[in-house]
């Protein structure tokens, strides 16, 4: 459908996406002066009763046309009424590690030893570097407050380290750093101020954990019964999220790299995983499962692609509905291409998914269809746990944006 198109009180204004069953325009209600989005099903589908009988049967299609107008109501009141604002970050590094704490205070954190920190929202952000770790990538950081914070940079043998402040960034303990040449850490996460995980590329035919129960005063190695590692098996340290926990036990990790992109999940803090197969994209060793996120110990999404193919489209996604066991592909619907990072946020009473990837940003109920949000490259995403319009993105050049106008 044209730009001006009009659909009883709903004048068309963009094609905002498009997938299997079929695409998603921008519209203006013009009686209630508001923006609302439309999904149109494919000519030939809507044509073919005969196929329709066929192949969905009767019941189903309605059921269909009931899901549709679902997605339209969900999508009305998010997705095109919301923009990302840029913020200064002061930096030029490429940021790719990124914990929103609450309204006021997130912090960042990338290559050059940099962090970045707001405590008024992101209208000023504090720029520094950790001191001797000028040359390290901070590809994660975790967040307490407006004080405390973790830092782990990447790199073989002694580059993959931990760093706390509880000063706000204006002192840095040195709490780990790697002893073993062939680990590769990628990922930290904490369920509490004390207890926390951090997570390591395969050495010996395993991944490697290290846990703390002491805000990171220590940190040791578990002892776990873990699944062997497949050939060239590894983990993303892509945005921070390829390693996520939740409550008081429950912990993730994704993979790629090999044949299969995999989810490994333990219930009791680390010490025994079991290992799951997706449907993304694997079988390169750019490709696979690049962040996860769970909104409880059930229901969670895995999101990824081939970060060489970034404009590759489909088998990106997939969700699971028993914490992690079994995982499935939506339903005919995938964000623009690779997507680094992928979070829940809350709209009201509906739960919505935010991914942000070199091409952009999607936002889409759990359902589907996904809507194009941007079109700007960010590398991490990150939605405050109790603040539910507390949502930022940063990305390369210090790129650092906070999510705006969503529903109260």
């Amino acid at each position: 459908m044209q730009s001006g198109t009009r659909i009883g009180t709903d004048a068309i204004t963009v094609s905002i996406g498009a997938g299997g069953m079929g695409e998603v325009f921008r519209a203006r209600d013009t009686r209630l002066n508001r923006d609302v989005a439309i999904n149109t099903l494919p000519k030939d589908f809507v044509a073919d009763t005969d196929r329709l009988n066929r192949e969905v049967g009767i019941g189903a299609f309605f059921a269909l046309q009931t899901f549709l107008i679902c997605c339209w109501l969900t999508i009305g009141s998010f997705p095109l009424h919301a923009q990302w604002q840029t913020q200064e970050s002061h930096t030029e590094s490429n940021l790719r590690g990124l914990c929103a704490v609450n309204e006021k205070v997130a912090w960042a954190s990338g290559s050059k030893g940099t962090f970045i920190r707001t405590i008024d929202g992101g209208e000023t952000w504090q720029a520094g570097k950790v001191p001797g770790a000028e040359e390290l990538d901070f590809r994660d950081v975790e967040a307490l407050d407006d004080h405390t914070a973790w830092l782990l940079s990447i790199g073989n043998g002694r580059e993959s380290r931990i760093y706390k402040t509880t000063g706000a960034g204006d002192r840095w303990t040195l709490q780990f750093q790697n002893n073993k040449p062939e680990a590769f850490f990628d990922a930290l996460a904490f369920w509490d101020a004390n207890q926390g995980i951090a997570l390591s590329d395969p050495v010996d035919g395993r991944f490697q954990l290290i846990a703390t129960t002491n805000g990171g005063a220590s940190w040791e190695p578990i002892r776990a019964s873990m699944p062997v590692a497949l050939s060239n098996e590894s983990a993303f340290a892509a945005s921070g999220t390829c390693l996520v926990v939740q409550g008081h036990s429950n912990v993730w990790f994704a993979t790629g790299g090999a044949v299969k992109a995999r989810v490994f999940h333990s219930a009791d803090g680390g010490r025994n995983w079991l290992a799951s197969d997706t449907p993304l994209r694997a079988g390169t060793e750019s490709a696979g499962i690049f962040s996860l996120a769970f909104r409880d110990d059930r229901h969670g999404v895995a999101i990824g692609g081939d970060y060489k193919r970034p404009e590759q489209t489909g088998e990106n996604l997939a969700f699971t509905r028993d914490g992690g066991r079994t995982w499935r592909q939506g339903a005919g619907f995938f964000p623009r291409g690779f997507r680094s990072a992928i979070s829940w946020v809350r709209a009201g009473d509906d739960w919505l998914l935010l991914a942000v990837g070199p091409s952009g940003t999607d936002v889409a109920s759990p359902e589907g269809p996904w809507g194009k949000l941007d079109d700007e490259k960010y590398n991490a995403l990150s939605a405050a746990r109790f603040s539910p319009t507390a949502i930022w993105a940063a990305g390369p050049r210090g790129r650092i944006a906070r999510l705006l106008q969503l529903p109260k």
